[in-house]
This record gives C-alpha cells, sequence and structure tokens, in this order.
C-alpha cells in the first residue's frame, strides 16, 4: 500500500496561508493542495459540525479515502475534549490561533502549538484536547480511516442526535471516496511521490 501525501509539503501549504482572512486562508489550502496532488482534492470548501470525542468543531473534508483524509477544522469559540484513540497516525498544521494538549504520562504538563507549528499523534495515542479561544488547523489522517468513523459519529448519533450531520459526512466521504477510486483507476498508479507505508 502506498500513502499520497507528504506531511512536510502539508505543513509548506498550511504555512502559505497564515494571517489571511478566513475565506482566502482556507481556498488558498485547498487550491495548493488541489495544484500539488490534481484530481485529489474536493473541488469546493463544504462546512460542516462536527462532535467527536467531547469537541465541537466546523470541518470541511477536502480528501477522503480508505487510508487517508485531508480536512480544516477548528472553532471561533473554543472547545475541548478527548483526541481518541485511533490506528492511525494525525498530523495537525495550526493556520491561526492555539491548540493545547496534555498527555496520560504528561498530566501535569500544557503542551502548546501556535500558528505555524505541526502537531503529531501517533498510532494508538490520546491526549487532551483544548481550543482555549479559536483555532484553525489542517489535518492529515493515515492508516485505516474507516475505522476512525464510529469516534467520528458516536457524539452525533448517542449525544447530539444531529442525524444531519451523520448523513452529510457519509455523503461527503462517499462521494470523495467514489473520486479517488475514480483517480486510481484512471491513472493505475500512484504520483510519484508517495510514500510506502512502513
Amino acid at each position: 500500500m502506498l500513502y499520497i501525501f507528504d506531511p512536510d509539503i502539508l505543513h509548506k501549504i498550511a504555512k502559505k496561508s497564515i494571517g489571511l482572512p478566513y475565506e482566502q486562508m482556507f481556498e488558498t489550502v485547498r487550491v495548493e493542495l488541489e495544484q500539488k496532488y490534481p484530481g485529489r482534492i474536493n473541488n469546493k470548501i463544504q462546512w460542516m459540525f462536527n462532535n467527536a470525542g467531547g469537541c465541537m468543531y466546523s470541518v470541511a473534508v477536502l480528501h477522503a479515502s480508505l487510508t487517508e483524509y485531508i480536512l480544516i477544522f477548528g472553532s471561533p469559540i473554543g472547545t475541548q475534549g478527548h483526541t481518541g484513540r485511533h490506528f492511525a497516525e494525525i498530523y495537525d498544521f495550526v493556520m491561526d490561533g492555539e491548540l493545547w494538549y496534555f498527555g496520560e504520562d504528561r498530566p501535569f504538563e500544557r503542551i502548546v502549538r501556535k500558528s505555524g507549528d505541526q502537531y503529531y499523534l501517533g498510532k494508538l495515542e490520546s491526549e487532551g484536547l483544548c481550543i482555549p479561544n479559536h483555532a484553525w488547523v489542517l489535518e492529515y489522517a493515515r492508516g485505516f480511516i474507516p475505522f476512525m468513523l464510529p469516534f467520528g459519529m458516536a457524539d452525533s448519533l448517542l449525544s447530539t442526535l444531529d442525524i444531519k450531520t451523520v448523513a452529510r459526512t457519509f455523503g461527503i466521504y462517499g462521494k470523495l471516496l467514489l473520486k479517488n477510486f475514480w483517480q486510481q483507476f484512471k491513472t493505475n498508479s500512484l504520483p510519484s511521490d508517495s510514500k510506502e507505508i512502513l
């Protein structure tokens, strides 16, 4: 299996958008990703709610496949909760605001990630997360993405009862999944800068 996206390239793209007005910031990221990874990125930004691990965000999914996703998430009013514990690696690239974290092995240490910073959460790792005021983040995950869906959907199904958000999430994920299957079928190979799963 091969990964398409390079975290170092995603970090550079996220940093290019820093300081721009929000709509321009997000569209700059989307266009830069589309230019670097043609045919792999959603052709428009579609915002929706997401409730996961006690946190509530706005989310826009830019890429989704069985093994990777890229999305923008954030909140203008802050939120806090649990990152989840996943069979996937997660890279967060902060474009605006601050994210605070703490780990179960570092219960007294606040880890702060600010605009321009990268945060990494390894497979089966978990931390507490807080957006103290506001933050907007480009997030990339690699692993078996369907295993992450129960975490992403549980709060909406069992707590907020937000069926509309669940339906939109599956609709957008399904559409992007088909798009990337079709792109793979057309090219019959992955880009030369793909990374092999270790």
